[in-house]
C-alpha cells in the first residue's frame, strides 16, 4: 500500500501505546516498528506473546499500519559467535511478525568493523567478507521460510553492499524471493550535485525495481551530512516520480529526524508525494 511512514523510536517511550500514538498524531499512517519501543533490546532474547498482543493492540488503536520490524545486526562481524547470536536473535524477531502485523524484518547486511555495524572498513571488499555475507544471508533466508516473512537489506556506503550494484548481485546469487530491498536514497552518495543525486536515484531503482518493499525517506545536506527530508539535496518529487514510473506500492517511510520535525516531514512528503502523483 502507498503510504507515509516513519520510524517509530523516532518518538519518546517504552510502551508501543505512548509511540504509535505520537506516530499518528504527528500525521503518519505506517511505522516502521522497533522492539526498543517496548522497553526491551531492539533484538530481543525473548518477546513474550503479551507484548506482541500489546503491540498488536497499540497499532490498531493508533489506526496505523506497521510496515517493518528493525532486526538489524552485523551480518559480517569478524567474529563469528557475533553473527551466530544475530541469527538466534533474528529467529526471535521473525516469530512474533505475523502475531504484531507485518511481513517485513529489516537487516544490516554489515561492516568488517568489529566495534560499529555501520562504519566502513577496507575488508568490507575482500571475497571472504562477501562469502560470509552470503553465508550469514542464506541461514537467514532459512528462518524467513520458516516464519513467512520476507527480509529487507539496505544499500549503504559504509556496508559490505555498499550500493545498488552489489545489491543485485546479493538478490541474483542469493536467488530467494524472500531478499527484498530498503531503498534510501541518501545511502545512495555522499556528496553530490543535484543532476548526479537523481541519476544515481534513478540508476538504482531501476536496478532493482523488481525487489523494493520499502523506500526510507532521509537527506543529505551540502556537507554530507543526513538531515531531515526536504532540508537537503534531495528532490523528492523526483524521488516519488522515479518510484511511481518503477510501479512501487510499498510504503515510504522518513526517519533521521527529531521528534519535533516529524509534523512538518510529514507534509512536506506528502506534498512530494503528490506533486509526483505517487498519492
Amino acid at each position: 500500500m502507498r503510504e507515509i511512514g516513519i520510524f517509530a523510536k523516532t518518538f519518546p517511550g517504552d510502551d508501543p501505546v505512548t509511540v504509535l500514538r505520537q506516530v499518528a498524531d504527528a500525521g503518519y499512517r505506517a511505522a516502521h516498528f522497533n522492539m526498543a519501543c517496548c522497553g526491551l533490546p531492539a533484538m530481543p532474547e525473548r518477546i513474550s506473546v503479551e507484548t506482541c498482543a500489546d503491540i498488536a493492540n497499540a497499532t490498531a488503536a493508533a489506526g496505523i499500519s506497521l510496515v517493518g520490524l528493525s532486526g538489524t545486526w552485523n551480518m559480517i562481524h569478524p567474529d563469528p559467535a557475533v553473527r551466530a547470536a544475530g541469527l538466534r536473535r533474528l529467529d526471535v524477531l521473525a516469530g512474533t511478525c505475523r502475531s504484531i502485523g507485518t511481513g517485513l524484518v529489516t537487516l544490516c547486511t554489515g561492516t568488517r568493523d568489529p566495534d560499529d555495524q555501520w562504519r566502513a572498513h577496507p575488508d568490507n571488499a575482500s571475497p571472504e567478507a562477501w562469502r560470509d555475507l552470503l553465508r550469514s544471508m542464506q541461514s537467514a533466508i532459512a528462518i524467513a521460510e520458516q516464519h513467512d516473512i520476507d527480509l529487507g537489506i539496505e544499500p549503504e556506503l559504509a556496508n559490505v553492499v555498499d550500493g545498488a550494484i552489489k545489491a543485485r548481485r546479493l538478490i541474483d546469487e542469493i536467488d530467494s524471493k524472500r531478499l527484498k530491498i530498503v531503498l534510501d536514497p541518501a545511502n545512495l552518495f555522499e556528496i553530490a550535485s543535484a543532476e548526479q543525486c537523481s541519476q544515481t536515484i534513478t540508476a538504482a531503482i531501476d536496478l532493482l525495481a523488481d525487489r523494493i518493499a520499502m523506500a526510507h525517506a532521509k537527506d543529505r545536506n551540502a556537507h554530507g551530512a543526513f538531515v531531515a527530508a526536504g532540508r537537503g539535496e534531495i528532490d523528492f518529487p523526483h524521488f516519488f516520480g522515479a518510484l511511481r514510473g518503477a510501479g512501487f506500492d510499498g510504503p515510504v517511510v522518513t526517519h533521521g529526524l527529531t521528534a519535533a520535525e516529524a509534523p512538518a516531514v510529514a507534509t512536506f512528503l506528502d506534498h512530494a508525494a503528490r506533486q509526483a502523483g505517487w498519492l
